[in-house]
């Protein structure tokens, strides 16, 4: 055996013929055993916003490569760390980049980080990411709150067998976008004087950007932003009963509104520029959250196993059979 195979590739190789449920329970656990904190909240930081991570105290840092069957970020812009840490006291998951569907993995490898995510227990994450701004009030540099999203990457990550373990196998999508975080953003934004918008995000697969012609059909089926992520991640999320705060960056006007090329220098140089504010935003807005999550009131689902609590032998064993319900 070569001494230059990872734990992690070895891990990999041995896990082929796990479930998709297994992996993320043995990719939790490795992660769990690097960190005494069992944080509830997720940040997925996006192109050029990985800065926030490196706030966190008491931080453990785990390279993607190390984590069993976790995917790769080969995006520019995409640090492919995770680190658990604390924020105010409040524990944070954040991961420092994400892998995309132009990238060539599936889409089941795309939210494969967010049914980790769940194992570890996490209860609400943030998701943010750069987009283009369709919306003429917009500019760029300003944030942005989604309240919907539209998917246009020609699929869904949820096609497929379902493992109930998951969850149920027709997700409803009406409330993933939690409305009462969205209003926990707008406030702390004003009490920090910063301009915060709402929105519809549209996602594409990419990675070419957006014609000045389908920037007009964005634009009249209802959306505000455009980009290439994030839209998997809800869906695994609404999925899994969690809840889900997303905040684009608007790095870029969209193609056609101004007589000006898009690229990715500009797309990272934005999100650089703005990281003070959206740090501010996220140290605000994460203590709220936290205490949301630990009120007596809290109606959020748990999920029914998790990698962060004792795990029953049957875990690992075949899924249920899916219910036939649908349309």
């Amino acid at each position: 055996m070569s001494p230059n195979l990872t734990s992690a590739t070895l891990q990999r190789a041995r896990g082929a013929n796990l479930s998709t449920f297994a992996q993320a329970q043995q990719a939790a656990k490795y992660i769990l055993a690097r960190t005494r904190q069992r944080p509830r909240i997720a940040v997925v930081l996006g192109s050029g916003l990985g800065a926030f991570a490196d706030s966190l105290a008491n931080p453990a840092v785990i390279d993607y490569r190390n984590i069993p069957h976790f995917p790769v970020s080969t995006a520019i812009g995409h640090a492919g760390r995770l680190v658990i840490g604390t924020l105010q006291g409040v524990p944070v998951a954040a991961m420092q980049g994400r892998v995309h569907f132009y990238e060539g993995y599936s889409l089941a490898q795309v939210i494969f980080p967010m049914r980790v995510l769940a194992q570890l227990g996490i209860r609400t994450t943030i998701l943010t990411n750069a987009a283009g701004g369709i919306c003429t009030d917009y500019h760029q540099g300003c944030l942005v709150l989604l309240r919907d999203h539209i998917n246009l990457q020609g699929s869904n990550p949820l096609i497929g067998p379902n493992d109930e373990r998951f969850g149920v196998r027709f997700p409803d999508m009406t409330t993933v976008h939690w409305a009462p975080y969205r209003a926990f953003a707008r406030e702390e934004a004003r009490h920090l004087g910063l301009d915060v918008f709402e929105g519809v995000y549209a996602a594409l697969t990419g990675p070419s950007y957006e014609t000045p012609a389908e920037i007009r059909y964005l634009r009249g089926i209802g959306a505000d932003l455009v980009g290439m992520s994030t839209v998997p991640e809800i869906i695994a999320a609404a999925h899994m009963g969690i809840r889900v705060l997303g905040i684009s960056c608007v790095t870029n006007m969209a193609a056609g509104i101004l007589d000006q090329p898009i690229t990715a220098e500009e797309v990272l140089e934005t999100g650089e520029r703005v990281q003070g504010q959206f740090s501010a935003l996220l140290n605000a807005v994460i203590p709220r959250i936290s205490a949301d999550l630990t009120s007596p009131t809290q109606s959020a689902p748990e999920p029914p196993q998790t990698a962060s609590a004792q795990v029953s032998p049957k875990a690992n064993g075949p899924a249920k059979k899916p219910k036939r319900r649908g349309r």
